[in-house]
């Protein structure tokens, strides 16, 4: 079924967390009832367009930051300002600027990971979890990097971004239409990873796999928004990892919120078996797609998250 055309709301800037805020905000009828909606990497708010209606429609007020690093938010120059306190920090901020003691979060991706922690840091300002494609990750006895370091090698791209800063950020800024034209696709055959970091190799590629995600004129959204910030911002979260690793590591690991998990089917990242132990009140779905759910499936994303909502009020 052919994906309708989605007039995107426009934005307004926030002051939060001594930083700005770039926010798209839908259903204002609906006050009292917040959902905010976090994106991944390389992603933006616009990753959500096709969820805007249904939830407005179910009666919900949308709050969709770009998050710092991306678009027109502020992208700090000093690395540790994209730590997890920081990220997590943001959401608090933008609870507090709307008037909300909590809200219902969905994230995916690098939006994902922010909500988890947000649940471990301040989970007193979470209502309910969604999350797509990445589950809770476990902290481990080493520090990620390192971890990542010893089991994939110095190509894997969260340690290129960590040993050879600078690097990616070029390449990917300079190459931004041809990485993202070729990051942002569908029916990828699973394979071995190539030589090399996935993420440059992405930006050079002449023949991508698979069939495009989205449409020129979509396309042209994310093209636009990464010519303004670059790649720095959104890459220094990867930066922070280990920091991140340190942060954390007094917290009590248990999310006890209300939690949907959204798995593709085809998408690389594992799924966490154990996730329940993490997250005792999970309920977990797949669909049939890559990475990009809710782009990729945004109907049957929809369906599953109104389902679930709904029998959450029954």
């Amino acid at each position: 079924m052919k994906k309708k055309s989605i007039e995107f709301p426009s934005p307004s800037v926030i002051s939060v967390n001594d930083i700005k805020l770039e926010v798209f905000e839908a259903g204002k009828e609906n006050q009292g009832k917040p959902v905010v909606l976090c994106h991944g990497f390389p992603e933006t708010a616009y990753s959500w367009r096709f969820q805007i209606p249904e939830l407005v429609k179910a009666g919900y007020h949308i709050l969709i930051p770009n998050q710092r690093g991306y678009g027109n938010s502020s992208c700090p120059e000093e690395v540790t300002k994209y730590d997890i306190e920081h990220l997590t920090g943001d959401l608090v901020g933008l609870l507090d600027h709307y008037g909300y003691k909590n809200a219902l979060f969905i994230g995916h991706d690098w939006g994902a990971n922010v909500i988890w922690n947000l649940g471990l840091l301040h989970p007193e300002r979470v209502k309910k979890i969604i999350n797509l494609a990445l589950p809770y990750q476990v902290r481990g006895e080493k520090p990620w990097i390192e971890w990542m370091e010893e089991i994939f090698g110095g190509d894997n791209y969260f340690v290129h971004f960590n040993r050879q800063q600078g690097v990616a950020d070029e390449i990917l800024g300079k190459k931004n239409s041809n990485f993202l034209r070729n990051l942002f696709r569908k029916n990828v055959p699973i394979s071995p990873l190539e030589p090399g970091m996935l993420m440059i190799n992405l930006a050079n590629a002449e023949n991508p796999l698979g069939d495009p995600l989205m449409s020129e004129s979509e396309l042209a959204v994310y093209i636009s928004a990464f010519k303004t910030s670059g790649f720095t911002g959104s890459i220094n979260w990867y930066r922070n990892l280990d920091r991140n690793w340190h942060l954390m590591s007094e917290v009590n690991p248990i999310i006890p919120h209300p939690t949907l998990m959204i798995y593709g089917e085809k998408d690389m990242i594992p799924k966490l078996k154990n996730l329940t132990d993490f997250v005792p009140n999970a309920d977990v779905v797949s669909i049939d797609c890559g990475h990009c759910i809710q782009q990729e499936k945004p109907e049957e994303t929809n369906k599953v998250i109104l389902e679930w909502l709904r029998q959450q009020s029954s």
